[in-house]
């Protein structure tokens, strides 16, 4: 159970700063800022205790930024990085200490890589020494070709948002992954797959049936990149009732469940 003092965590969001260093290949380039300390405001009007910073996948594998906005508060927030495969052993150690809890293939519009490589299987292993998960976002009609191979590397993998469903659905194969209990799904950013609720309502209530809420998470999807216009922090905090209904439940996905795999400190989430 999570410690008292997590009372629900967003395990979703980005920060960042325009004029960063950006990644070459990158689908778009913010114009505006998304400050911290927004941010912790929109977490504290919210009553939400502690939260995840996910790399925007627009900075690559410049995480300074991400671990500059961890250091401000070590016991509120974990990680999610962007790294290359090549990275070494001090920097992944550094990552760790830093409050990084996972690794991010962000690979929408993007070739799959091959993680069957040396480079990325070395990489893999790393990360489930370091007991860290990789997330996936990838779109459901071949999300198994990023996702399998993690779970084939021994690692925990956790998939962004619905798992990108498309007109089909949740992804069949991501509702098999539930079966060897090594796969958790953000219940997070619906609005990227879909225009209204009812699809995103039925889409939970499989993933619940699926994976129950041991292993849901919820996530704000804060800044809300490229659909500003169509959501805030309170309707992506207040979707989560009308996608699970029961409060335990519920409460299951906000704070124990992303408690136990972000390895969150369960004190005062406002001591630095």
């Amino acid at each position: 159970m999570a410690g008292t003092g997590i009372r629900a965590v967003d395990s979703h969001a980005h920060v960042f700063v325009r004029g960063l260093p950006l990644a070459a290949q990158r689908r778009h380039a913010p114009d505006y800022d998304a400050l911290l300390a927004d941010y912790l405001a929109l977490l504290d009007a919210h009553g939400i205790s502690h939260a995840v910073l996910v790399q925007p996948s627009f900075l690559g594998t410049d995480n300074r930024f991400l671990l500059a906005a961890l250091h401000t508060a070590p016991r509120r927030l974990r990680g999610v990085a962007v790294v290359d495969p090549g990275i070494g052993e001090p920097e992944l150690q550094a990552l760790h200490q830093a409050g990084i809890r996972g690794i991010r293939l962000n690979l929408v519009g993007l070739p799959l890589p091959d993680l069957a490589q040396p480079a990325w299987q070395h990489l893999l292993a790393r990360v489930r020494g370091l007991d860290w998960h990789v997330e996936v976002h990838r779109p459901a009609h071949d999300l198994a070709g990023a996702a399998q191979p993690v779970l084939d590397a021994g690692c925990r993998l956790v998939v962004d948002h619905f798992g990108l469903p498309d007109a089909g659905g949740v992804s069949n194969w991501l509702l098999r992954a539930a079966a060897g209990g090594r796969t958790w799904v953000k219940l997070s950013a619906a609005y990227r797959s879909w225009a209204d609720a009812a699809p995103a309502r039925a889409a939970a209530a499989a993933l619940l049936q699926a994976f129950g809420p041991g292993r849901l998470l919820w996530g704000s999807d804060w800044p809300h990149t490229q659909h500003r216009e169509r959501v805030d922090y309170r309707r992506a905090h207040a979707a989560l009732a009308d996608w699970v209904p029961d409060a335990a439940m519920r409460q299951r996905i906000l704070a124990d469940t992303p408690a136990e795999l972000f390895q969150l400190d369960p004190g005062d989430e406002h001591a630095a």
